[in-house]
């Protein structure tokens, strides 16, 4: 049983999005192997990725939870409910500054995302072991607005449903001054893989070992709706 699982976007292993991104990140999370990263003068690189690359390049729809019952009942919902979700074109992506993060957004809206991403939060909730004390602590609810704390009660996260937003994260929170050099070198690192034709075709449960360890992509699911 894994500590955590998570139900994920992430590009096929042939797309060069998930090729390029992974060495940007260090590490591939299909098979869990490091990757040389590019170096940037004056940047910790290494530092600057490393909550990035814990997570493995993804965009995330269903958070990660710890398991309540038997792991092999929640992989059997996430695959229903791929199996009722049908395939569709993602939007080309883009590096954009999110509260201070790099991370790659769609670049013109698609209403298909948020229907999945609101699925998988429904679909798989009942597996979700409820959030302990110092779980919920680690969210700040003094910091989150109201209808944040009512998701982090109703659903263990406060980023979910109106509140989310589709984004595969690059770095940690930058200043200015690191942007400044980081974002020309992860648009070169990237290159033309980001704004490439790719469709949303499957989607990925993730799992995390142990508190701490990375995670890793355990199965892909085919959307057959």
């Amino acid at each position: 049983m894994p500590y955590r699982i998570a139900l994920y976007y992430a590009p096929a292993i042939d797309d060069p999005l998930h090729q390029r991104a992974s060495a940007w990140l260090g590490r591939d999370a299909v098979n869990g192997t490091e990757k040389p990263q590019t170096a940037i003068a004056g940047i910790d690189v290494t530092e600057v990725t490393a909550d990035a690359r814990g997570y493995g390049f993804h965009a995330t729809l269903k958070p990660p939870f710890r398991i309540q019952g038997d792991l092999k009942a929640a992989l059997e919902t996430a695959q229903e409910f791929a199996a009722r979700t049908a395939p569709f074109s993602l939007p080309p992506l883009q590096i954009t500054d999110l509260d201070g993060f790099l991370a790659l957004r769609e670049a013109t809206p698609c209403p298909a995302l948020q229907a999945l991403a609101d699925g998988a939060v429904t679909a798989l909730d009942a597996h979700r072991a409820p959030p302990t004390e110092a779980e919920i602590a680690r969210r700040k609810p003094e910091r989150l607005s109201q209808r944040q704390r009512d998701y982090l009660a109703a659903w263990g996260y406060p980023y979910v449903f109106a509140e989310w937003r589709f984004h595969m994260t690059l770095t940690r929170r930058l200043s200015a001054a690191e942007k400044a050099t980081i974002l020309p070198a992860a648009t070169e690192a990237l290159g033309d893989a980001p704004g490439l034709p790719r469709s949303v075709a499957d989607i990925c449960v993730f799992t995390q070992a142990a508190p701490g360890a990375p995670f890793t992509i355990l199965e892909r699911l085919p959307l057959r709706g």
